[in-house]
């Protein structure tokens, strides 16, 4: 019998890519779903994909930046399904730009998305998890969560911030005793449309910046994750790396401190696209 047989799993950004994939993962194993998005028509595909497997799906359009709809939405899935024992905060957006020339508009709708939607889904759902008695609390990162990237500054922050709002909500967890654990997630580079979605500062061409993405950095399939951050959370672990690019680049992190930031530049400097 799965681990995850019978328990209500809420997915945010269940649309499309690795939240598509953790759906039907779940679906596969017994859970009960509360997909999420606001792409309504990739949303639709997956509720189709998940039933055919047989799993109970609730479906909703579902803007994690509006605090007082997912505080609405928290207590719709509990009221429906009597329980929630797993939320995975997955919805996430992407950009492109140097802080010299992003906008303060778009580093505010990086963070909007990336950190306060998972602040957002986290504290919503929360008091549900606690009571559940079998609680699972899963954020994701971003391998930018560990290292910086140039041009990604916006999305280090949201990332960054997302890892230590994650850690420290574990350590709380593990103080009161709570039957809640927490897992943060750190995707390397993984095949969805999260660059081909994404956007660009003035200057930057998004059709580059997406192929280089998709051809260069995404090595690992959606299913794929899905599997190891599932694994994770059966183990209950605190981290979660995702493909080889992640493990290989949080060692270089520990073993050169700070000094990584060389290797990147240098890196970055011969293949990252240029600004026109």
């Amino acid at each position: 019998m799965s681990t995850f047989a019978g328990k209500v799993v809420v997915i945010t950004g269940a649309g499309s890519g690795i939240g598509r994939a953790l759906a039907l993962d779940l679906a596969g194993r017994g859970a009960k779903l509360a997909l999420s998005d606001m792409d309504d028509i990739g949303l639709a595909e997956t509720v189709e994909k998940v039933r055919a497997l047989g799993a109970e799906v609730k479906s909703d359009h579902l803007n994690v930046t509006e605090r007082e709809a997912v505080l609405d939405y928290a207590e719709a899935v509990a009221q429906h399904f009597g329980k929630v024992n797993q939320v995975y905060n997955n919805a996430g957006i992407a950009y492109h730009g140097d802080v010299e020339v992003t906008p303060f508009k778009d580093i505010e709708r990086i963070v909007d998305v990336d950190f306060w939607g998972v602040v957002n889904g986290t504290k919503a759902f929360l008091p549900h998890v606690i009571a559940s008695g079998d609680g699972h609390i899963v954020n994701v990162s971003s391998l930018f969560g560990i290292l910086a990237m140039p041009s990604q500054a916006a999305y280090n922050a949201a990332k960054f911030a997302v890892r230590g709002f994650s850690e420290a909500l574990r350590l709380e967890m593990m103080i009161a005793k709570h039957p809640v654990k927490v897992t943060v997630i750190h995707p390397g580079g993984i095949k969805t449309a999260i660059a081909r979605n994404s956007t660009v500062a003035e200057g930057h061409d998004q059709k580059t910046v997406a192929e280089f993405f998709d051809r260069k950095l995404a090595k690992t399939t959606p299913e794929k994750a899905a599997e190891v951050i599932l694994k994770g959370v059966e183990k209950g672990k605190g981290r979660v790396l995702i493909g080889s690019d992640a493990i290989a680049l949080d060692l270089l992190t520990r073993v050169t401190g700070s000094k990584y930031q060389n290797v990147i530049a240098r890196v970055a400097t011969r293949v990252m696209p240029k600004p026109s």
